[in-house]
């Protein structure tokens, strides 16, 4: 093993020296994709970095884990840190303020939260609360989601933007709030919206503000490049714009057309594609202009990514260019385009949802136990009248080398499945069959150990680590908590929030506790790229291990479902202090037997009720006791108010 956490570690780090916290740091590559938010102290823990004016405070994960079982809330948990979500608000329109300012552009930049990337109430409140001095607004693609952004935006400066399918209860909605002076935009994602938004705002009296939605054709790289192009299930194409105009034109309501919204994908790794995407959108909005709409606003939705290799490259869950240049880029574009044809600046909007609150939260669990794919104690030598087959094994190990790896991986495998055939045919006996499985594992543990001297590997032999990896069982549900993982293979980093200063010996793949085998993660971040294990230190007789997924914070907790009924994790909101110090702003206990049951369509009393019968016969046909009916009930009752989830 040590040998391949070498493989997998920077060159000019000294690799004699005993383990320590910055190994830790460089193989599970935290500075990169962390940030600058987390990092590994010297004692060997993960720790929340914040910056304090020129003061970095370091708080240990695993301080807020003991908070949170001295408050009685087991793992496992998402953890909110809100700073984090204040800082990506302060850094993102921070960021377009300043590219603003050097450019000398001559609007504003204003923000939206798409509320469907996290629809938690303390989330939606925090981004409301703190966004209001960026004038930070939301956006709404439902009338639930409306209803949520009407309640919580107090800031009239702030813009709610409303995407999706509109009906008419929907569009009073946004009317009567653009009635009490609330920048409410209606963005037509099909043309026949436009008669329901016509019709209710002559009922009402009330000029509505309108943006359209365009289809473009510029194309984006990454898992969600059918969002764009001329297949996008989403936006008007270039006739129906026209009709759309038309439309106002004969209703005396071009003057309400003050918004283009062009939405490119979520996730955006190359900024090359945002660049062309912008120049395109701005080829509309001129347009309009023509047309004699009088604009004044420029959506480019969302895109903005979040690096979760840390990679620093185009591929799928990485980015290859920083907030700072995604800012430049946007603003620069806007001038080359527009000012040549004398147009003015817009107000430049945008959508960013995962790139805000990805970084603020992160799953916590607990691992049960571990499978080790590795043998037990074996003799030395085979013992006396040891089958032939089982005395070739021996042979085989004695030979492992790193010149005969492929060999010895061959002849293994095959006295092994030798002697299995003869079990099958009562010809070998269960120790016989033991002892030969045993062999060959030891044999295959030592040609894994050995391939990273090796200099051609075979394909087979490649799969080898992945083969011999443990499998450590946490407390979750992937459906429930991380359900991208299972759906589009999203990558998230993943590591140990303790025992960093020590050595991970072992090589692991997480499976939960989920009765199904699409139940595990088997895919992880390492600073050579996706690897199929993650190292993981041994567990320790009496002690928790504690495992983290980071930048979980969009839309995990959304899609997740109930697969075997386990429901929704304890969460908990923490408010870290200059001094190191944190409190628990938010506590949030998970879902319980019974809520989860109410769900399915279960009444919780009836099922009692029905368990009490049952109980009641047992005590007429004289199988239990009255006092032992009483502990049955108790124990039921009990149960169905527990926690979903493991408990110690």
């Amino acid at each position: 093993m040590q040998n391949h956490l070498s493989s997998m570690l920077d060159k000019d780090l000294d690799l004699s020296a005993e383990w320590s916290s910055e190994h830790s740091a460089r193989l599970y590559g935290v500075r990169d994709w962390g940030s600058d938010y987390f990092d590994v102290s010297e004692d060997g823990n993960a720790v929340v970095s914040l910056q304090f004016g020129n003061k970095t405070t370091q708080v240990p994960i695993i301080d807020i884990v003991n908070g949170m079982r001295e408050r009685g809330l087991d793992m496992p948990a998402v953890l909110r840190i809100e700073n984090l979500l204040d800082q990506r608000i302060t850094q993102i329109n921070e960021a377009f303020a300043k590219a603003i300012k050097d450019a000398d552009y001559q609007n504003h930049y204003r923000g939206v939260f798409p509320i469907k990337v996290n629809q938690q109430c303390h989330v939606i409140e925090e981004i409301a609360d703190y966004g209001s001095r960026y004038h930070h607004g939301l956006e709404a693609g439902s009338k639930a989601e409306l209803i949520i952004a009407l309640s919580q935006l107090r800031d009239h400066d702030s813009l709610i933007i409303c995407n999706g399918y509109k009906d008419e209860e929907f569009i009073e909605l946004g009317l009567y709030a653009r009635q009490m002076g609330i920048k409410c935009f209606f963005v037509l994602e099909t043309a026949m919206e436009l008669d329901i938004i016509l019709e209710r705002s002559r009922a009402l009296g009330i000029d509505p503000l309108i943006g359209v939605r365009i289809r473009l054709a510029s194309m984006v790289e990454g898992h969600w490049n059918e969002d764009s192009g001329d297949r996008s299930i989403f936006g008007l194409s270039t006739n129906a714009l026209l009709g759309v105009v038309e439309k106002l034109k004969q209703a005396d309501m071009l003057h309400c057309l003050q918004l283009l919204h062009s939405h490119l994908g979520s996730q955006i790794p190359n900024i090359r594609n945002i660049r062309s995407g912008v120049m395109e959108a701005c080829r509309f909005y001129a347009g309009l202009i023509e047309e004699g709409a009088p604009m004044g606003y420029i959506d480019l939705g969302g895109g903005l990514a979040v690096d979760y290799e840390g990679a620093r490259s185009n591929s799928t869950h990485s980015m290859n260019y920083g907030l700072d240049e995604y800012c430049y880029n946007i603003v620069e574009t806007l001038q080359e385009c527009l000012d040549p044809l004398d147009i003015k600046h817009p107000v430049i909007i945008s959508e960013s949802g995962r790139a805000l609150v990805a970084y603020s939260s992160m799953l916590l669990f607990n691992i049960l136990e571990v499978r080790e794919h590795k043998p037990d104690f074996i003799p030395t030598e085979p013992p006396e009248d040891s089958h032939d087959l089982i005395v070739n094994l021996y042979g085989v190990m004695e030979y492992v080398n790193v010149d005969h790896l492929q060999e010895c991986y061959n002849d293994a495998l095959y006295y092994r499945d030798e002697l299995r055939e003869l079990f099958h045919h009562g010809q070998a006996t269960l120790r016989d069959r033991a002892l030969a499985e045993n062999v060959t594992l030891a044999i295959l543990e030592k040609i894994s150990n050995l391939l990273p001297q090796a200099r051609r590997v075979s394909q087979e032999l490649e799969a080898l680590p992945e083969l011999m990896s443990d499998i450590y069982y946490g407390n979750f549900s992937l459906f429930q908590s991380l359900p991208d993982i299972w759906a589009i293979d999203q990558l998230f980093p993943i590591m140990p929030i303790h025992r960093l200063n020590e050595a991970p010996v072992r090589d692991g793949v997480l499976a939960d506790m989920t009765c199904d085998c699409d139940g595990k993660i088997d895919n992880f971040i390492s600073p050579e790229g996706v690897r199929k294990t993650l190292p993981l230190h041994p567990l320790k007789a009496g002690e928790e291990y504690y495992v983290s997924v980071f930048l979980v914070g969009a839309y995990q907790e959304t899609l997740g479902d109930l697969h075997n009924l386990f429901g929704d994790t304890n969460v908990v909101s923490v408010h870290i202090n200059e001094d190191g110090s944190f409190d628990f702003r938010r506590e949030f206990h998970g879902d319980s037997i019974a809520d989860v049951l109410s769900y399915v369509e279960y009444d919780p009393k009836l099922i009692q009720e029905q368990f009490r019968r049952i109980a009641e016969q047992a005590v007429r046909d004289g199988r239990i006791s009255v006092p032992m009916r009483q502990q049955m009930l108790r124990a039921f009752r009990e149960s169905m108010h527990g926690y979903t989830f493991f408990e110690r």
